[in-house]
């Protein structure tokens, strides 16, 4: 598996990466899911240079113009509820794409401990497209595992672009574990190094999820 990871080459990506951890701005919401959104939109576009083209002859108003244009349109998956502002944002440049998404969840027991479930799917076809899946997080790698083998029911893609915001190296070291393909790229705004006890990134950001859409009943 392939390896990305954006901030190491400076950009206005850094702002916005500093503005989704600085704990002063994350109590604007709405300033939360629009650098979610702009986030994912810079991936997205970085993913575009990866895809196929071909050329195509477009008519202007005062000729001809033969143009690379995309060969292909990917499907973009999720896994909710964090995952909706960094699709949106993807969207916005793969404004042709399909869509699929994934509920899942910790599912924590009385010690703390906590397993991944699975509620609901919506996915298309997928065989030989390009599949770009996407979530903010990616602490233990469970969750983006998981989710990357429900959706292989779909058909299996040409090639799976994997899309984190933030990422634990142990996240990443066992993804590499689970998905050693060759058709699969991981995609990282940042890797933070440690995981607490109850599996959060450090320094990360705090729950993803919560600082978009408001605290929830934990499970």
């Amino acid at each position: 598996m392939d390896i990305r990871i954006l901030d190491q080459m400076p950009s206005q990506f850094a702002r916005f990466m500093a503005e989704l951890r600085d704990e002063r701005i994350q109590t604007d919401p709405m300033r939360f899911r629009q650098n979610l959104r702009r986030i994912g939109s810079i991936f997205a576009y970085e993913i575009s240079k990866e895809l196929r083209y071909a050329n195509a002859s477009i008519q202007t108003p005062l000729g001809e113009k033969i143009m690379l244009t995309p060969a292909e349109e990917p499907v973009v998956a999720s896994i909710l509820r964090a995952g909706i502002p960094l699709h949106e944002g993807i969207l916005s440049v793969f404004d042709r794409a399909s869509s699929a998404f994934v509920s899942a969840y910790r599912k924590h027991d009385e010690t703390g401990a906590f397993q991944i479930k699975l509620e609901y799917v919506s996915c298309p076809e997928l065989q030989g497209k390009t599949l770009i899946l996407c979530d903010p997080m990616l602490a233990t790698g469970s969750s983006m595992a998981i989710c990357h083998k429900t959706l292989s029911e779909y058909g299996r893609p040409a090639h799976t672009h994997i899309v984190s915001v933030i990422a634990a190296q142990e996240g990443i070291d066992f993804l590499q574990k689970q998905l050693p393909y060759s058709d699969c790229t991981l995609w990282v705004g940042s890797i933070d190094e440690e995981l607490t006890a109850q599996s959060y990134i450090v320094p990360g950001l705090g729950d993803a999820g919560d600082l978009a859409f408001g605290q929830k009943i934990q499970g």
